[in-house]
């Protein structure tokens, strides 16, 4: 089969965004199909991390994705009477940005989309949906239509009709994903079946300081929750219990009177931007990959909302999956590397989704007699401590002699402020981004010949504090914190290893089978 794009992505919102705008920067020809006419245009998600502003940082301005983005410090979660249970220290920084952000998901959306589009190798076909899915040993046929609403409002299909053919296809098409149900994948469910509320709301004046920290209420009668929306706009929700009408809670009527009655805001404060009920599940894809077909974000793995990491874990899978693609498009990679994207990422979403749900246990206690339990367990400290932020445990991460992981591998990359010649900032906007291999000093006596090539084919950036200037301290104080002299680091910025210069070759001849490399 001669195929007329290397890859084909089913759905359009930040996983597609993401894969699109990584591989057509890398200069392969993308088609998107996106039954929704135009992007999204509201806010789903409101948070992110540092992790996931870097990883806009590599797809599009993010200047403009995060132009009313907020730093958030602290999560809090009280308890009916306003007795404070938990409070998330959010504070600090990740990968060279604020820890946590609140911001506004279509700054976000326009500025990747900006950067799929202005690489000039990604054709976006908006309003359109995929009614076929055909694989073969070579290569995969799609088959979509356009979708339009009739003036009755209901969406159908029209009769034109296109086929394509693609090299790989991957289904970033949401929870109720078509390509994972053509495909056959079932789901694991963890259980969660809560309904929210969202009331999304721009500030008309300023609203007092409590409202620029996101603060759950641990009511059993009925918990309820605000957060900040970046700087200009304001998230309202709470819980629609079992065997309520969830029609009744979208009349703005019924939003007005709460918001008075809660916060004591009306018309003069705030206007409503959206209102409506949500299903929050856990849900996670049996299966992400079969041959040519992958699947990312929702259609992966579908995640409560209570870390505010849903959207940043489909993030991750674009990053992620995009480099691995375009190492196997370009032929210095064998296909198996394509395995490793769901051992490296489902484990990551599973942890998160698990972590998650676990949260919205506390939120969502609606038996008395359970939620004054769960608030004398906080009170006298007899819950357990969450469990630490997931990193990646298998695939293209370095592994010791016994099999395990080593240590640092798969942990998050640091980033700080360098200088070289003239030019100071971040390092990705500095040096560069993809693999990158930073050393203390004596980088380049410590690299043969052929792994300079390597490193030349990989596309990766070099740097050696003796050549560029740690401005901020940020890699001399993370050289001596580990007791190491050199970090390598992957395009999505998580670890493949770390160590001493004298075990540099080894590790980089480590990645070269990791990789399932095919350059001589």
């Amino acid at each position: 089969m001669s195929n007329e794009y290397d890859v084909a992505i089913v759905g359009y919102g930040p996983s597609g965004l993401v894969l699109a705008s990584a591989l057509g920067r890398a200069g392969h020809k993308v088609v998107v199909f996106e039954r929704w006419p135009g992007l999204y245009g509201l806010p789903r998600l409101t948070h992110i991390d540092g992790e996931t502003a870097r990883v806009i940082a590599s797809v599009g301005d993010l200047d403009h994705a995060l132009r009313d983005a907020l730093p958030v410090d602290h999560f809090r979660f009280f308890n009916a009477a306003g007795e404070l249970l938990v409070e998330l220290d959010w504070r600090g920084t990740s990968a060279g940005h604020p820890a946590h952000i609140s911001m506004y998901q279509p700054d976000i959306e326009e500025a990747v989309d900006a950067g799929a589009r202005g690489s000039g190798n990604v054709e976006v076909n908006q309003g359109w949906s995929v009614v076929g899915l055909r694989p073969h040993e070579d290569g995969v046929e799609l088959t979509a239509r356009p979708w339009s609403q009739s003036r009755t409002g209901q969406w159908s299909h029209a009769d034109e009709e296109r086929t394509i053919t693609a090299s790989y296809v991957v289904g970033a098409d949401g929870a109720n994903s078509f390509v994972r149900a053509t495909l056959g994948i079932e789901r694991s469910d963890n259980g969660v079946d809560d309904r929210w509320l969202n009331i999304d709301t721009q500030q008309l004046r300023p609203l007092p300081e409590r409202f620029s920290r996101t603060t759950q209420f641990c009511d059993p009668a009925r918990g309820h929750m605000f957060m900040p929306i970046g700087r200009s706009r304001q998230r309202f929700e709470m819980a629609v219990l079992p065997g309520e009408d969830a029609a009744a809670y979208e009349d703005p009527a019924f939003a007005w009177e709460w918001l008075e009655k809660t916060h004591g805001l009306g018309p003069e404060d705030l206007k409503i931007l959206r209102q409506v009920v949500y299903t929050f599940q856990g849900r996670i894809a049996e299966s992400w990959r079969q041959g040519r077909v992958l699947l990312a974000g929702d259609a992966a793995h579908t995640t409560p909302p209570y870390m505010g990491q849903g959207a940043c874990s489909g993030m991750r899978d674009g990053i992620t999956l995009g480099w691995k693609l375009d190492l196997v498009l370009r032929g210095l990679a064998g296909d198996e590397l394509l395995d490793t994207y769901e051992a490296e990422r489902r484990p990551h979403a599973t942890a998160i989704t698990e972590i998650s749900t676990a949260l919205g246990k506390v939120a969502n206690t609606h038996d008395p007699a359970e939620a004054a339990a769960r608030d004398e367990a906080f009170r006298t400290g007899n819950v357990p401590p969450p469990p630490p932020f997931p990193t990646i445990v298998a695939g293209v991460v370095h592994h010791d002699a016994d099999g395990a992981v080593s240590p640092l591998a798969g942990t998050l990359t640091p980033q700080g402020v360098v200088r070289s010649g003239d030019l100071e900032g971040l390092f990705d906007d500095v040096v560069g981004r993809g693999f990158s291999l930073v050393a203390t000093s004596g980088l380049r006596d410590a690299l043969g010949a052929d792994d300079l090539a390597f490193l030349d084919k990989l596309g990766g950036v070099t740097a050696s504090l003796d050549e560029v200037v740690d401005v901020d301290g940020t890699y001399a104080a993370y050289f001596a914190e580990h007791g190491v002299e050199a970090l390598l680091g992957r395009p999505d910025y998580h670890l493949f290893w770390a160590g001493s210069l004298a075990d540099l070759p080894a590790a980089l001849g480590q990645l070269r089978d990791r990789l399932a490399w095919t350059v001589a």
